[in-house]
């Protein structure tokens, strides 16, 4: 497919739903496949306003989210149909990205699932994406780092399409569970996301601090798709208070941000994308180019660290009884390093890996054990060891791997 920049998205689904008639509590895909005539409605507008990506609206066709809406078995039944209704409302004149979010499910020892459990629930909605013909995926709002790399990782495992992945954050830049945006942009960009920004979150105005931050770090375009302002209680309904002028308003700005793929969230409609659309028209998308740097781009799940090429680690934690305590008691922004060479260690490290707060380098000569500690850490780690660049590079690719 080809992109041309800058790009524009949709607006909001979830709050145009409400005002067609979709009932609080409900399902939202089944409530689509029962009432498409609205959902093309929506769909129409955007692509009649300028949208050149319609997100087919998949957002919780995941087996975890249908199952707690009672809707079992269905998973490439539902994606199938709901991506026929964004062809069909897009009739040629846009893109039409396979939309996944999140399960709601938290990684063990904080939840009950492992991540090979969120990898299995998200390869098989991407695979019912692949098969029925998105043009693109996009990841989005995302509030943790072991759900947006368990999915990426499945849905580049059924597709060499573009990805583009967005978080959702607080005015300071953090997640509800914590991560700096940053981080996640080093680890996800690290991994092959094609983009990576922000959506939902706040008002457009209040993202641009945070997107200016992520420019210093992006090597991929940056998307920004924020909410016509933070809601406010009325009644049972959510209401936004900034106006589609007011909205597209801030284009400048966020194009000066480095944002070259703009869009709508919460509370925006056709008018905000027809807003913004004749907004882009004066603008000139400035391309990501990230100023070379010698500094090594590590991240733990929250947070971000760029070490000189010779930093050097003081000790080398082993994976025993006492691995929680050592990485709790780590001086922070210390280099550490934790040597797996075992399948005992593997496992002792999966089971405390959440409890790294500095950046680590992972010592191993077993490609497949190596393979299985950078899937099982939820951040961006240096190697050190024996193996050669033809089993590292695509490690490097894959997650992220800084050698």
């Amino acid at each position: 497919m080809n992109i041309l920049f800058p790009l524009l998205l949709d607006g909001a689904m979830g709050t145009q739903l409400y005002k067609h008639g979709f009932p609080a509590g409900e399902c939202p895909e089944k409530w689509s496949l029962e009432h498409p005539e609205e959902v093309l409605s929506i769909q129409r507008a955007y692509v009649n306003a300028g949208s050149r990506i319609l997100y087919a609206p998949t957002f919780g066709a995941n087996s975890s989210v249908l199952e707690k809406n009672g809707v079992f078995n269905q998973v490439k039944e539902y994606n199938h149909r709901l991506v026929a209704l964004a062809r069909e409302a897009a009739d040629g004149k846009a893109f039409v990205a396979g939309d996944i979010s999140s399960t709601g499910a938290m990684l063990y020892p904080l939840g009950d699932e492992s991540f090979e459990d969120l990898y299995a629930i998200y390869r098989e909605q991407a695979e019912a994406l692949e098969e029925a013909g998105v043009d693109l995926f996009v990841i989005e709002t995302m509030t943790n780092i072991p759900e947006a790399r368990a999915a990426l990782l499945a849905v580049k495992s059924v597709s060499e399409k573009p990805v583009f992945v967005s978080f959702t954050c607080n005015e300071a830049g953090r997640t509800m569970t914590g991560t700096d945006v940053t981080a996640a942009l080093l680890i996800l960009q690290g991994m092959g996301a094609d983009a990576f920004g922000l959506n939902c979150s706040v008002g457009p105005k209040e993202m641009i601090p945070q997107l200016k931050r992520l420019a210093e770090f992006a090597e991929v375009p940056l998307l920004a798709k924020p909410n016509a302002g933070l809601p406010k209680t009325a009644g049972i309904r959510s209401v936004y208070d900034v106006s589609a002028e007011e909205f597209a308003s801030f284009v400048p700005a966020l194009a000066e941000a480095g944002v070259s793929i703009f869009g709508g969230c919460c509370g925006t409609d056709e008018a905000y994308i027809a807003a913004l659309n004749k907004a882009l028209s004066a603008v000139t998308a400035k391309a990501t180019t990230r100023a070379p740097s010698d500094l090594l781009p590590c991240a733990t799940e929250r947070d971000v660290f760029l070490l000189p090429p010779d930093a050097a680690y003081s000790e080398v934690f082993s994976c025993d009884e006492d691995l929680e305590d050592a990485l709790t008691e780590a001086e922070k922004g210390e280099l550490i390093a934790i040597a797996i060479e075992t399948e005992e260690d593997l496992a002792t490290f999966a089971d405390c890996q959440y409890a790294v707060s500095n950046p680590l380098c992972i010592l191993c000569d077993d490609a497949d054990l190596l393979e299985r500690s950078l899937r099982a850490y939820q951040g961006r780690a240096l190697y050190e060891g024996s193996l050669p660049d033809e089993v590292l590079l695509p490690l490097a690719q894959k997650y992220g791997l800084i050698f």
